[in-house]
């Protein structure tokens, strides 16, 4: 499988969410995301947005914009993301601090990993741990 060779992910979860504006606000504020772009429709909503941590990054829009990804994404459920980050303690304290919904407290792996995990506000489920498997790229 090519990668970008620039150093760019060729990985990324695309979510849809009822409130986008939303869940920006929860992924930055409590999860640690920043904002690389957001585009609004004619309507307001959020036509595409990509928010970055570390090295990697998501892209999110609104449901309900009748475009050929919102119709394939129709009845789907939430899924899980997995995102490495260096301190699982203090990136858990901010996320209890912004009233994230925690599924599990920091905790050991047997693998080698602290990690934990939170519900966002339209029921995707994120797991943030020290983790970082080698992709071989």
């Amino acid at each position: 499988m090519a990668g970008t060779g620039d150093g760019r992910p060729s990985v990324f979860p695309t979510l849809l969410y009822a409130d986008a504006k939303a869940a920006i606000r929860q992924l930055t504020e409590a999860f640690g995301f920043t904002e690389l772009s957001v585009y609004e429709d004619e309507g307001g909503g959020v036509a595409h947005a990509e928010l970055v941590q570390g090295n990697g990054a998501v892209m999110l829009g609104s449901k309900g914009t009748g475009s050929a990804f919102d119709k394939a994404m129709e009845g789907s459920g939430p899924v899980g993301v997995y995102v490495v980050v260096d301190d699982v303690d203090a990136h858990h304290r901010r996320a209890v601090e912004q009233g994230a919904e925690i599924l599990m407290p920091p905790t050991d792996q047997d693998y080698g990993s602290r990690d934990y995990m939170a519900r966002d506000i339209e029921g995707t489920i994120w797991s943030f741990g020290t983790y970082a498997p080698e992709t071989g790229a």
